[in-house]
């Protein structure tokens, strides 16, 4: 019998693909189905709270289509996006039971091509991006921050290719039924991901975009029916959004497999999505359909809410849609031109200096910075692993004068941002500054005007002592805090010289743990409903922390726990890493104000207009601030500030200096400016930043 060639399996695939597309039955498709998460009239029901999930929901996805259609849900944090994803591939129960089928599935095709597709659970996979670290989950954790930095591999570090086929066990015993991969899948799977480059790897050292894009290659070798990535973009910088946006539209394209993205309303949105279902903040779907017929639905529900034609609804914020409809193309983000001022804050008015940015800085510098003492000093600092250097392999002038490595300095009052690609060494220029990294000890580096080893006439700076001062918030962090520890013990921890180590607190530090945790109560207790008096009452019980495990708290909380615990020691030095990842804009804000202010401001509690009609939330002084009984301040001039974030709307408005890693094994040197005002002022400083 003649073998078919290449050329011709490709025509039988768009065959396949268009052909018969009107005949198709879709893969997902759910009728007017309400979902629980217990019965109704169970006694589990009875006992937690159970209410119903997307009442009266309908979607469809088609399983092959004639025009395209791409879909992505789009809403804040806590508002079910994941429970959407999750009821998609049949997760929850369905009232009436009929509601939800997944027609392609029971077809005679899925079941020649492979019989455990179909169970949606097998045929649908689901990525989540909010805790990158599950990636290497089956090996142990390392046992200190900088054990990924060692030059030795160990046992336990295991690789991408290790990764992507599942060997991963420390003790593998023999298992007839492993699933294995053919290598023509693995091969097409890494070339599609990039992942060439990549494969002897640990996965331990894999940046965060390689880590993402590890974890989709690693879902599609199971040659799934539909892949849900749960908010693939966050966290992501601008050149690895330009490249991964058309690769997953690639996928899509090809029905291989079929993709539903969920994004934050910050986050752009790619120009090949089709089709928007926008929710409400209590498991609810606002807009659905087209794209466009979306956009223009929000639009509609501003320019009312603004002309005051119908009341803003409670679980639908103005304040979450004022970053919606951002476009990614492959030359970059385009700003919404037909959104623009209908959905824009009165903090997003650059032209007018008299506005603030979203954390209550003018939006033109005003003031002369004032500069102290030098905190971080780094005089030629290079970073190699053998003969592989990740940080400071160029040459940069200073004075005048081409030095190598990474001639840096950070003094008291400075708030600087770090920007690069991921995988440009920014990670790993905080882990010298924190001393988590074993090179620092040898490296021209000084911190808080001393070296690690001794000099001649002085001592060395312990660990400890430098970490004493320094408050830190990362996905590291996050990924090693202790889950046990009680939310008020995360807090206290600043005051501790290790995770699970004894916090040295007196009056003033428990007043600061009480002043955090009234100011955030609503964002971090889980019955919000129980709160009864308002946000910065200062005679408000905070017990209720005492008893509220890290772990079991949603991730944003989690966020905002691990940010307070970085500022509310007042530290010399405190460092945000992607300190603001997975927290909804209003969180953010609110943060970010914080940071500025610490109890001395906060946001009026209703809308506002300024004189062009934009809508808005107006910074004020707090009740608290007013009576003088403020624990927690904002940021001083005797306090430095380095902020990582990819994203342009987490960079506090005080960012004033900035340095911008080059792109790994460039050669290329990093690049220093200097803003005159807050990223959000004008977009162009953010273009700047990053040379487009």
């Amino acid at each position: 019998m003649r073998r078919p060639n290449r050329r011709s399996l490709r025509w039988v695939a768009v065959l396949r693909q268009y052909g018969t597309s009107s005949s198709r039955p879709p893969i997902i498709r759910i009728a007017n189905g309400t979902f629980y998460r217990h019965h109704p009239n169970s006694l589990q029901s009875a006992k937690d709270a159970n209410p119903p999930l997307f009442e009266n929901l309908n979607f469809e996805m088609p399983s092959f289509s004639s025009a395209p259609e791409y879909w992505s849900v789009i809403g804040p944090s806590s508002t079910g996006k994941t429970t959407f994803l999750q009821i998609l591939r049949g997760q929850h129960l369905c009232i009436p039971h009929t509601a939800r089928s997944h027609p392609y599935l029971e077809t005679d095709e899925i079941e020649q091509k492979n019989h455990e597709f179909r169970q949606p659970f097998h045929a649908i996979k689901h990525v989540g991006f909010d805790g990158e670290q599950e990636l290497g989950r089956q090996a142990p954790k390392t046992a200190y921050l900088s054990a990924r930095y060692e030059s030795r591999r160990e046992d336990t570090d295991f690789s991408v290719l290790d990764y992507l086929q599942g060997n991963t066990e420390l003790n593998p015993s023999q298992d007839i039924s492993k699933k294995t991969f053919d290598a023509a899948t693995l091969d097409r799977v890494i070339r599609d991901l990039r992942l060439g480059d990549l494969i002897n790897m640990p996965v331990s050292n894999l940046s965060n975009g390689q880590t993402r894009r590890s974890r989709i290659a690693k879902a599609l070798l199971g040659n799934p029916e539909v892949l849900l990535l749960d908010e693939p973009f966050m966290g992501l910088d601008p050149p690895t959004l330009l490249t991964l946006s058309p690769m997953l539209y690639s996928l899509a394209r090809a029905n291989a497999p079929r993709l539903l993205l969920t994004l934050r309303p910050q986050d752009p949105i790619p120009d090949w999505i089709t089709h928007l279902i926008f929710l409400k903040g209590n498991c609810q779907v606002a807009f659905q359909g087209a794209k466009e017929e979306v956009l223009k639905d929000l639009r509609e529900y501003v320019r009312k809410v603004k002309h005051g034609d119908v009341e803003p609804e409670f679980h639908l914020p103005i304040h979450s849609m004022h970053e919606v409809g951002r476009q990614l193309t492959s030359q970059g983000v385009e700003e919404p031109s037909t959104m623009g001022n209908a959905t824009a804050s009165i903090h997003l008015t650059p032209e007018n200096h008299d506005y603030l940015s979203r954390d209550g800085y003018e939006l033109q510098d005003v003031e002369v910075q004032k500069i102290g003492e030098a905190l971080v000093e780094m005089e030629g600092a290079r970073v190699a692993y053998g003969d592989k250097a990740v940080l400071g392999n160029w040459t940069q002038e200073v004075n005048g004068v081409e030095k190598e490595g990474v001639w840096w300095t950070v003094r008291r009052g400075e708030r600087w941002g770090i920007f690069g690609p991921n995988g440009s060494g920014k990670t790993t220029i905080l882990s010298l500054i924190c001393s988590d990294h074993p090179q620092t000890y040898s490296l021209p580096i000084r911190l808080f005007g001393r070296s690690r080893l001794p000099e001649p006439g002085r001592l060395g700076i312990s660990i400890f002592a430098i970490q004493s001062r320094i408050g830190h918030s990362s996905p590291e962090i996050h990924n090693h805090m202790p889950k046990s520890l009680t939310l008020r013990q995360v807090l206290a921890n600043a005051w501790a010289d290790t995770f699970r180590g004894k916090p040295n607190l007196n009056t003033d530090a428990n007043e600061r743990i009480d002043a955090c945790l009234r100011w955030f109560e609503e964002d971090l207790r889980p019955v919000s409903s129980k709160i009864t008096q308002i946000q910065g009452s200062v005679s408000a019980k905070t017990d209720w922390a005492d008893h509220l495990p890290f772990g079991g708290l949603p991730f944003s909380a989690q966020r905002i726990a691990l940010f307070l615990r970085a500022v509310i020691k007042h530290p010399d030095l405190v460092i945000l890493d992607e300190a603001f990842s997975g927290m909804d804009d209003g969180v953010r804000d609110r943060c970010l104000l914080f940071l500025a202010h610490g109890e001395t401001k906060q946001f009026s509690s209703g809308l506002t207009k300024d004189m062009e009609g934009s809508i808005g939330r107006r910074i004020v002084e707090s009740e608290i601030s007013k009576t003088g009984k403020v624990k927690v301040a904002g940021l001083n001039k005797d306090q430095a500030l380095l902020c990582i974030s990819h994203v342009r709307e987490e960079i506090p408005g005080s960012i004033r200096e900035w340095i911008c890693l080059p792109e790994a094994n460039t050669g290329q040197p990093a690049r220093f400016g200097r803003l005159n005002g807050p990223i959000q002022g004008d977009y162009r400083r953010w273009n700047e930043i990053w040379g487009m």
